[in-house]
């Protein structure tokens, strides 16, 4: 494929008819004015930008995606949310640990023993695990006070307890490694950074979230905090194969983030309160992303998005991405436009199984009710290259079940989908006319 040569590359996705330009001039890329490649750039990386361009066309028509910028810049991927160093962090777990709020640099540095220590303990690397091990012993002798200072006042025997299990679980750790007990060390490992997460969801709980604007919150339902959705998918008449395991049904368990996206979550779980999702379809599925939610393809209505009850015109909702550190989310712009190009994403497309929000290629706030998985892969997504954080709503990942989502194929059936946890952190619409 020699597109170092070619003027212009016309890329077709035959089920829509879409067609989408990839301009290409000796060493440059050129999409939307947005791509510059270096000339020290190799064909290789160039060939990978096309094809992305390729996978992420969405079906219908109405919802591509365009190929932005490649971002830049440098971070210690563990350290940092987006993946934009050498290394990604694809671990869901720990990207919704990284975006809680209110969490003091005692609390982080102790998840980032423990990461380093599961890190080193999957690719059964003994001795560093077992030194990591030992900066988490560390911080729970010399810095529990300070830990708890950040709980609030409520919880501080919930927090205190969970401080005593992770200080007794450590020292159990640290012999299972010293022993070589693998398999033991792992499961220890995960409980652990099971009780650590509560740690830090209690910290969090008293976070005084800001609300989003108020142009935005009268019409549409937003979300505080965090809640878990559950969802089943099958397939008629045939079993799931997934790496020759099979299965009458894929259960999914999905977190949602609303301190980072409000909208777009409080979206999500309306629309999942309301059964919109149950009985749809998969309407796509191409080995990048499995994408589902336009009631058209189901044969109800000619709207390729969510109309509420009694009204006539979609509910829309405006691009929601939030810059790792700020306070708040941007609306309407993606980070290109607000000058932070490249800048590391509160929630990045890392990990198999984020949740991402469709929207039109040119109208930011165009997103309804479509939605996709993102099947990453770190070949087409490489560290320092993520073509979506920034420009497209992540707004939460899929803790459980994730790798299941391979074997999904159009046409599979959501059989339900449900809010397990955090319905009451939904809230409604200002206006009465649109509270239903």
């Amino acid at each position: 494929l020699r597109i170092m040569h070619m003027r212009e590359l016309r890329l077709r996705t035959p089920s829509a008819g879409a067609v989408s330009v990839v301009k290409t001039q000796q060493s440059s890329v050129s999409m939307r004015g947005a791509v510059r490649t270096a000339g020290s750039h190799s064909t290789q990386q160039v060939v990978q930008t096309a094809l992305l361009s390729i996978l992420l066309l969405f079906s219908p028509v109405q919802h591509l995606f365009a190929l932005p910028g490649i971002g830049s810049g440098t971070a210690i991927a563990k350290e940092l949310a987006s993946g934009s160093g050498s290394k990604v962090n694809k671990d869901p777990q720990s990207l919704l640990r990284l975006a809680l709020p209110k969490q003091g640099k005692e609390v982080r540095e102790l998840q980032a023993s423990l990461e380093e220590s599961q890190d080193n303990l999957q690719r059964l690397l003994f001795s560093n695990a077992n030194s990591a091990v030992g900066k988490a012993v560390g911080v729970l002798k010399s810095k529990e006070a300070a830990i708890l200072k950040q709980v609030p006042s409520g919880r501080a025997d919930e927090a205190k307890a969970l401080l005593s299990q992770l200080s007794e679980g450590v020292g159990i750790l640290k012999s299972q490694i010293v022993a070589l007990q693998a398999d033991a060390a792992i499961s220890t490992q995960s409980k652990l950074l099971a009780q650590l997460s509560s740690l830090e969801e209690i910290i969090a709980s008293d976070y005084a979230q800001p609300t989003p604007p108020t142009e935005f919150t009268s019409t549409v339902p937003w979300l505080k905090g965090r809640a878990e959705v559950a969802m089943t998918i099958k397939r008629d008449g045939e079993k799931f194969d997934v790496d020759g395991t099979l299965y009458d049904k894929l259960d999914l368990k999905m977190v949602v983030d609303g301190y980072s996206a409000p909208i777009t979550s409080g979206n999500f779980v309306d629309l999942v309160q309301r059964g919109f999702y149950n009985g749809m379809h998969i309407q796509r599925s191409d080995g990048f992303v499995v994408q589902t939610g336009d009631p058209s393809v189901e044969g109800n209505g000619k709207e390729h998005g969510f109309t509420p009850p009694g009204e006539t015109k979609q509910r829309k909702i405006p691009l929601e991405v939030m810059v790792r550190g700020d306070k708040q989310p941007i609306y309407g712009s993606t980070f290109d436009d607000d000058g932070r190009g490249g800048y590391a994403s509160t929630m990045p497309f890392n990990a198999y199984g984020a949740l991402g929000m469709a929207r039109e290629e040119y109208d930011a706030d165009s997103a309804s009710s479509q939605w996709f998985w993102l099947l990453f892969d770190s070949d087409l997504t490489p560290a320092g290259k993520n073509l979506l954080d920034g420009r497209y709503a992540c707004f939460g990942y899929t803790v459980e079940g994730a790798r299941l989502l391979a074997d999904v194929k159009e046409g599979d059936i959501i059989e339900s989908a449900s809010v397990t946890r955090g319905l009451d952190n939904l809230i409604k619409p200002t206006s009465s006319s649109t509270a239903t």
